[in-house]
């Protein structure tokens, strides 16, 4: 059987030796994942050999591709698609992303008891347990212990509950930014794939072009914070002008 082309990056004289085994052993993932992603089309088929099937460098660095894309939060669905229609920019993608999520990465997650949310928030609700779950607020670790994937929005729920506010309404408002949130960053995706991805996809994606692409990500990025700040600030002013003034309007209409 004619062996396939290695990658420019790996020896040509490097041969596939790995069974599914050792490769397991080597990328530290189980046969049945490795077996799954070739289902998928994830992973190039393996040599053929005495009925034997050999793998070799260029499925280990896809694996650990694949690892490290799963790392930065891609599904195995998107990962199929990024590697199955573009291939050798797969890895291109995790840099993407990494350059749009980098502002998010300095806040560590936290994890707290059931009593320690409990003295935070002075209330113990199973139903309140899981509609911070559903918000992502919290992930449930078992034994009675949760990951807060922000602890910033935990401090600012206690700090909002220890203003007299309930939880109930506290994570009810919560829910409506979460919304809102997407909606504003599905408007800055939109803006980057029209006018920045587009462009540089149709001209075929230019080896050269690649480092200004995210270049021109980490310029719009705090654009679109700036952009948001400034518009909740001018929104805000107005929405309490004008709620006072409908309070002062209907006590003025009661005398």
């Amino acid at each position: 059987m004619a062996k396939k082309a290695a990658p420019a990056d790996v020896p040509p004289a490097v041969e596939a030796n790995l069974t599914v085994e050792q490769l397991a052993y080597e990328t530290g993932m189980s046969v049945r994942n490795i077996r799954n992603h070739q289902s998928r089309g994830l992973l190039p088929p393996p040599e053929v050999r005495a009925r034997v099937g050999y793998y070799g460098p260029e499925h280990v660095a896809r694996l650990r591709l694949i690892q490290e894309m799963q790392g930065e939060g891609f599904k195995l669905s998107a990962i199929s698609r990024l590697i199955g229609e573009h291939g050798a920019d797969a890895d291109r993608f995790v840099g993407l992303r990494q350059a749009v999520t980098a502002p998010f990465a300095t806040e560590a997650p936290e994890v707290y008891s059931r009593e320690e949310l409990v003295e935070k928030f002075g209330i113990d609700d199973d139903r309140l347990l899981e509609k911070s779950q559903k918000l992502g607020l919290l992930v449930d670790l078992g034994d009675d212990r949760f990951e807060a994937p922000s602890p910033a929005l935990i401090r600012a729920a206690e700090e909002v509950t220890g203003m007299g506010i309930d939880l109930p309404a506290a994570l009810a408002v919560i829910e409506k930014l979460e919304r809102n949130a997407q909606s504003s960053a599905r408007t800055f995706v939109n803006l980057f794939v029209h006018e920045l991805w587009k462009p540089f996809d149709d001209a075929g994606r230019p080896e050269d072009g690649w480092e200004d692409l995210i270049a021109a990500i980490g310029r719009l990025r705090p654009l679109a914070f700036d952009a948001l700040n400034a518009t909740f600030r001018l929104t805000l002013t107005t929405e309490i002008e004008k709620a006072f003034g409908e309070v002062l309007e209907r006590r003025q209409k009661k005398k």
